[in-house]
């Protein structure tokens, strides 16, 4: 069984017990439901939404808030004496899978 879900503009294939890293969500620790689900599958068919499908959703646990690795984004022009260096941390949230809910209507 696996789920196809989006959230922070994109799309993550999960299963139940996946820990992933995710756009940064503006929320506690604790629970959280993904409603936005292209697609669901059990262990027979594949469900597909257009774009979304109503009624299922994927249940899941915050397990807490982070940053990536520090990337450094470094701009030169030659001959122009400019240099400009600055470092990015992307903050992300670390996210358990713990459920994937069928629609009612199957």
């Amino acid at each position: 069984m696996f789920a196809i879900i989006e959230t922070g503009g994109k799309q993550y294939k999960v299963q139940q017990d996946d820990v992933i890293f995710v756009e940064k969500l503006g929320v506690d620790e604790g629970e959280y439901a993904f409603d936005k689900v292209l697609a669901l599958s059990d262990d027979t068919n594949i469900i597909w939404g257009t774009p979304y499908i109503q009624g299922a959703s994927v249940k899941a646990t915050v397990l807490g808030q982070g940053k990536d690795k520090k990337i450094i984004v470094f701009k030169y022009k030659s001959k122009k004496n400019y240099a400009k260096k600055q470092g990015h941390r992307q903050p992300h949230t670390k996210v358990r899978i713990d459920q994937l809910i069928f629609p009612a209507n199957e």
